[in-house]
């Protein structure tokens, strides 16, 4: 969304998208303005302070032009359509769906051209009842996000509306986006997600979390050591749907249209190993980094947003504990935020979240320029702006389209293996996450490689997502998958389960181009470093280092080439890793032994 729809709906908090900025003396209807220098000047001033309390001076009444891609359509009015019409829209709206992966953002009284025109009480109505026949006959459901009245040459106020549209769960086909929420140690992340899932408010000791934590010793000191998973549901009306209402994960997998997987990692530093373990290999699309109102910045705080911003992981940030303290001391601890997120390394864009059409501006900026960083300020404990919250779960688009999940989907099978158990009466059970290609129940894949170096066929048993069984497995989704009486001996964290059609092979070294943030010592020859790649934590020394040693914005760049050393086996994939192969290496698989 342009900038200018932060305004139109009265957003408080609005902010610029990073390529067309602020735009003055637009003719309606023309979405590229002439910039004046005294408008210009104007700009930069705005843009040094606009991360918060910014409104625009320009009322223009302009969206950008309506794409022919992506899940966001323009109407200006629906009344009455004939039945062709009528049928020509239907498959209109099934195409927006399936670009957006089963949700789709319509807005009503737009024209194409991006002008926003607005429509009558009566039309609004009328188009709004179309839109809901239309939502019924292609199996979605609509909710109005928002309307808002817009400055038009007309005598009779016309108002235009934001609806969402989300497709009616079919199948355990639901929309699934995963979510790792960072923090310090006792900054409220584990109280969070327990009143988030839950649906019910913590008491001020602790109480909320209880039901996340995996281990006695989680209980009795308080923090999370280990990594946990938590989902939160919202179906296709746009209502929670939690454990409030469910009794069980599965309950919520059949009523939900949307899945937020929480991805509760540790906050202590002596944990930061399992920490950077779920940032690497569970994959998240977003990060949610907790920040503890009466402390700061603090701890390990900046360490995780440095890790997020390595891997290159949208993040947003969550203030909590709002009611502990005053209002000048949460004002501080945002403008410390602010500062940090604006420096020369981070170069985020800070966005205060402060009302529910500031949430929905944010939700969708969000995920169409990473530079925009939310910041929402609330309390697990009374429940403060906590909604917000919520509402930008509820809208939050996914990062990838239809197409990319299609061209993932037609590659090779590849699931990568993070846990391994043994389940009575099921046999050995692996979980992890599926990179590409389908899976299905019954199909027959290679897992490896052994210490030798091998790889041994199985037959993938039962498939289960969320604790629930699911019978076909798509390219980005995590799973269990059971695997009946293959000896768990075989089995280790790092594997990986492909189509025996790619035909893998293993290798000791690869290249790697790597970010030195910072460090003690001489980076050189023979120096020792410990490598994560994806799921694997491996210990690896530097072979040579190629290239002169630059200086950009305090980051030096080395280019190196390692020598894996143990026997440890893992696959080195291309991706969101602080390791990356050069241009030259995409499309090769490599292991290490």
């Amino acid at each position: 969304m342009d900038a200018l729809v932060s305004e139109l709906f009265g957003s408080g908090s609005g902010h610029f998208s990073g390529s067309q900025g602020t735009a003055s003396n637009h003719k309606p209807g023309n979405g590229n303005g002439v910039i004046s220098k005294k408008a210009s000047s104007k700009n930069k001033k705005a843009k040094a302070r606009f991360s918060r309390n910014f409104k625009l001076s320009n009322n223009t009444p302009n969206l950008p032009p309506e794409a022919e891609e992506g899940n966001i359509e323009y109407k200006l009015k629906l009344i009455n359509p004939t039945q062709n019409r009528f049928e020509h829209l239907a498959t209109q709206m099934k195409w927006r769906l399936q670009e957006g992966r089963g949700e789709a953002v319509y807005q009503i009284g737009v024209e194409d051209n991006g002008m926003l025109v607005g429509l009558s009480e009566e039309d609004m109505r009328a188009s709004l009842n179309t839109l809901h026949r239309l939502a019924e006959k292609v199996g979605a459901d609509i909710a109005v996000l928002r309307e808002q009245e817009v400055d038009y040459d007309s005598d009779v106020p016309r108002k235009i509306a934001e609806v969402l549209l989300r497709k009616v769960p079919d199948d355990q086909q639901f929309l699934d986006l995963r979510v790792a929420v960072l923090g310090n140690v006792d900054s409220g992340k584990s109280t969070l997600l327990g009143v988030l899932t839950q649906g019910e408010l913590d008491n001020g000791r602790g109480r909320a979390r209880l039901n996340l934590f995996r281990h006695l010793h989680e209980i009795q000191t308080g923090r999370t050591s280990s990594i946990s998973f938590e989902i939160l549901g919202f179906n296709s009306k746009g209502e929670i749907v939690n454990y409030s209402e469910s009794r069980t994960a599965e309950e919520i997998c059949e009523s939900a249209s949307k899945m937020i997987t929480f991805i509760d990692l540790a906050g202590h530093h002596k944990y930061l190993k399992t920490t950077i373990f779920g940032l690497t290999s569970y994959c998240p699309d977003f990060a949610m980094l907790v920040v503890s109102a009466n402390t700061g910045i603090a701890g390990t705080t900046r360490e995780h947003l440095g890790l997020a911003m390595a891997l290159k992981v949208p993040i947003f940030i969550v203030i909590s504990k709002v009611d502990l303290c005053t209002r000048a001391t949460v004002e501080r601890t945002v403008r410390q935020l602010e500062r940090v997120l604006k420096q020369p390394g981070c170069n985020k864009v800070p966005m205060v979240v402060s009302s529910t059409d500031d949430a929905v501006t944010a939700a969708q900026q969000f995920a169409q320029s990473p530079n925009i960083t939310p910041i929402f300020t609330l309390s697990s404990v009374t429940g403060e702006s906590l909604d917000l919250l919520k509402v930008f779960f509820n809208i939050i688009p996914p990062l990838s389209n239809s197409k990319e999940q299609e061209e993932l989907m037609q590659q090779l099978t590849e699931f990568q293996v993070d846990e391994i158990y043994t389940v009575p009466e099921v046999g050995t059970v692996v979980g992890g996450t599926l990179y590409s290609g389908i899976c299905r129940e019954g199909d027959h894949l290679v897992v490896g490689p052994t210490e030798s170096g091998q790889f041994q066929k199985l037959t993938i048993g039962s498939i289960q997502r969320n604790r629930s069984a699911c019978r076909v497995l798509r390219a980005g989704q995590a799973a269990t998958l059971a695997l009946g009486n293959f000896d768990r001996s075989l089995l280790r964290k790092g594997m990986v389960m492909v189509s025996p059609e790619m035909d893998p092979t293993i290798c000791w070294m690869f290249e790697a181009e790597i970010v030195l943030l910072f460090h003690a010592k001489t980076f050189h020859k023979g120096f020792q470093v410990t490598v994560h790649i994806g799921n694997v934590r491996q210990t690896a020394t530097v072979e040579a280092v190629y290239g002169k040693v630059s200086s950009f914005k305090g980051i030096s760049i080395i280019y190196l080439k390692k020598l894996l050393q143990h026997s440890a086996l893992a696959w080195a994939r291309l991706g969101r890793y602080p390791v990356q192969l050069p241009p030259r290496y995409q499309g090769v698989r490599y292991y290490r032994d």
